[in-house]
């Protein structure tokens, strides 16, 4: 006999909880009960996600009934550290649970390399680096650790990960893609939702992973961020969803979406594509979130806006604005309020939403644990996590050349140069999404190691490692190793037209080669840059991509201690203008996608 339980009035959490204790959960709808107790104002309130740095008082949790709270790039409490960040996300959950019905806080945070918002986490490679490995269990573990130092600081939710398949390395964000294959990123884009979420999305070291951005945002013209994605219906679906699926079937509990278009229609807007086919043909069950004051790119007034992405499919509102601005939360709830009273809107519409939001709370246990069980934030930056890291980047380096087997480095080599800012610089070594949302070079985060550190600690006992940053007293040496960077970006500042390397790179490796010994280039950058005469000038050269904190890594490899094998994940062009982003672009690139040398 299937249990009933009569409510009158309002349902308590405690109610909620008991009756689960009595009933197995097939045999009653948990958030039917609580949806039929909730006001519009509560509904709506879920469907509401504020940042944490436009909050004008953290009372508005409670005040407004707000589902969610974030903190974008470069939103950070205090001091930044990790028990700091558990006390101010303890403190906002607190307030949602003064609440009429105590409906937890679901907080979110861009997880995309690492904990990288919080001083002192293990920071990975980023995905482009990640892709190099082409190891799914490697990127699984990496994502566990992601989610285990995130659950540790309270924060139950991970803007990660982007599976994104980026056709054009113009685009700032090609490093947050695995690579420009759909095969690849569907593999690994699956391999780190199950990290994420682990064996079982209820456990207080498991987050919510969020797929993004959908759909599209790969393969926009010329690779302009948030631009337009021009392509039929078919190579749409060949070659910017199947990583959707993947994620899907390996439980993916969000997704977020894209900023740009698809033929000249923005992604926030686009029912066909969001209810039709994400939710209705692939059958996602989750919720969909949009992206940073996204919905304001729609062209019409706020309202309207609000209107178009909510009955286009979206659930859930990202709003990084507080009140005196416009476009703020407390206008969005307005403003869906009146949409809903004048009938826009459906209570269908605010129903399936807010079911789809409580739905994943439910999952993550956060109803049976609303203050959060966090792992001990001693766990953030953990000797065994940098580990993990750190094999990480051993698998990543590619090797594109290698003349008369300069590398590895010899045990019996007597003094190695080391020359270039990015062998000592852990910002460099991080890229962009590092603390901050650009990113910054210098020592930006607490522990870690940088290359030049690396190299000193794996160096044999008779080998003399000196180090210059502009290449000061390189004659005497036998080996040089040049390390040179791209300057650390995110999305939109990160796009470019030319990927030539940077003149002063050029010329540091000019200046090695000038001495008549062997010349090691270690390129650290988040995309294929145009090489030119830096390769001819290199004995060796091995694309270390954007390898995070743990620098010793690359030490590793470079002195034969781990092997070289990694993969590049997508074609390197010859010259920018192979940067088209179409296929027949990359049929003569200067590296196809799987070359990688090996160690003889």
């Amino acid at each position: 006999m299937t249990p009933s339980l009569k409510l009158t009035g309002a349902i308590t959490l405690t109610a909620l909880l008991m009756f689960r204790a009595s009933a197995q959960p097939q045999q009653v709808d948990q958030i039917g009960i609580l949806l039929r107790q909730m006001s519009l104002a509560e509904k709506i309130g879920q469907m509401t996600q504020v940042d944490m740095g436009a909050l004008a008082n953290p009372g508005d949790v409670r005040k407004y009934f707000l589902g969610s709270v974030l903190s974008g790039g470069s939103t950070d409490p205090s001091d930044n550290s990790a028990q700091t960040w558990l006390k101010a996300v303890n403190d906002l959950k607190a307030q949602a649970l003064q609440t009429r019905l105590k409906i937890p806080l679901l907080y979110g945070i861009d997880a995309v390399h690492g904990h990288n918002n919080i001083d002192g986490a293990v920071i990975f490679p980023h995905n482009i680096g990640l892709g190099a490995t082409h190891n799914p269990e490697l990127v699984e573990r990496a994502a566990r650790v992601t989610a285990e130092e995130v659950a540790a600081t309270g924060i139950r939710w991970a803007f990660a990960p982007c599976i994104a398949v980026p056709q054009n390395e113009r685009w700032g964000r090609t490093y947050e893609g695995f690579g420009d294959d759909p095969g690849l990123v569907s593999q690994l884009g699956a391999a780190a939702t199950k990290g994420l979420q682990g064996k079982s999305m209820s456990s207080s070291s498991s987050v919510l992973a969020c797929a993004k951005h959908f759909v599209g945002d790969g393969g926009t013209l010329n690779g302009i961020d948030q631009g337009n994605t021009v392509c039929d219906e078919a190579t749409l679906r060949k070659l910017y969803l199947p990583p959707y699926a993947a994620a899907i079937k390996a439980g993916v509990g969000s997704v977020m979406v894209s900023y740009s278009s698809w033929n000249g229609a923005k992604m926030h807007g686009n029912k066909y594509l969001i209810t039709d086919v994400l939710k209705g043909e692939l059958g996602f069950k989750g919720f969909v979130v949009s992206d940073w004051a996204a919905i304001d790119h729609l062209g019409g007034d706020y309202k309207a806006d609000v209107k178009a992405s909510i009955n286009a499919g979206l659930d859930m509102i990202m709003i990084p604005y507080g009140p005196g601005h416009t476009n703020n939360y407390v206008e969005f709830i307005n403003d869906l309020t009146a949409l809903v009273n004048e009938g826009a809107v459906s209570q269908e519409r605010i129903d399936d939403a807010v079911r789809r939001i409580l739905t994943i709370k439910l999952q993550l246990g956060l109803f049976d644990s609303p203050s959060g069980d966090a792992p001990a934030t001693t766990s953030v930056g953990s000797p065994e996590h940098r580990e993990v890291a750190r094999d990480c980047v051993r698998e990543s380096l590619v090797l594109l050349k290698n003349t008369n087997n300069v590398l590895p480095l010899k045990s019996t080599t007597k003094r190695i140069a080391v020359i270039g800012q990015a062998a000592d610089d852990l910002g460099l070594q991080c890229g962009g999404w590092t603390i901050s949302w650009q990113g910054s070079a210098g020592k930006v985060t607490s522990g870690g190691t940088t290359i030049l550190n690396g190299l000193r600690a794996a160096a044999s006992p008779g080998t003399e490692i000196i180090y210059s940053a502009d290449g000061a007293n390189i004659a005497d040496a036998d080996v040089t190793l040049v390390v040179i960077a791209e300057q650390p970006y995110a999305e939109m500042k990160g796009d470019r037209k030319d990927l030539q390397l940077a003149a002063a790179d050029a010329a540091l490796v000019k200046k090695a080669k000038a001495t008549g010994k062997p010349v090691v280039t270690v390129l650290l950058s988040g995309r294929p840059l145009i090489l030119g005469s830096t390769l001819d000038a290199s004995d060796a050269f091995v694309a270390a991509w954007l390898p995070g904190t743990e620098g010793a890594g690359v030490a590793d490899v470079l002195f034969g201690k781990n092997k070289m094998i990694g993969k590049l994940p997508r074609n390197w062009p010859r010259s920018n203008e192979q940067l088209t982003g179409q296929p027949s672009a990359s049929s003569n690139p200067l590296f196809p996608r799987g070359y990688g040398l090996s160690y003889e």
